[in-house]
């Protein structure tokens, strides 16, 4: 339980980073971009156990947490483009 509170508190700044590593407007504003921090956060922990990339708490967790946080930053700015705003 300790593993996925810390794994939030980081995915909230990866999220922060990630928009630092993929500069422009979000749809979102400063709520979506920390989710999508902890989204890449929770994937990258996650897979990367499970690949046996690397163990509980290595610096290797970190910017694998960063890559998946642009990797899903990317893809929401992709996906909400597409996305016609609605008529008044």
């Amino acid at each position: 339980m300790l593993d996925l509170i810390w794994i939030i508190i980081v995915g909230a700044i990866v999220g922060l980073i990630a928009k630092l590593v993929v500069p422009g407007k979000d749809p979102g504003g400063i709520i979506v971009t920390p989710l999508i921090g902890i989204g890449g956060a929770i994937v990258a922990t996650y897979l990367g156990q499970f690949l046996d990339l690397y163990e509980p708490g290595e610096k290797a967790q970190f910017i694998g947490s960063i890559v998946g946080a642009v990797i899903i930053l990317v893809a929401y700015r992709f996906i909400r483009g597409r996305v016609a705003p609605p008529s008044a």
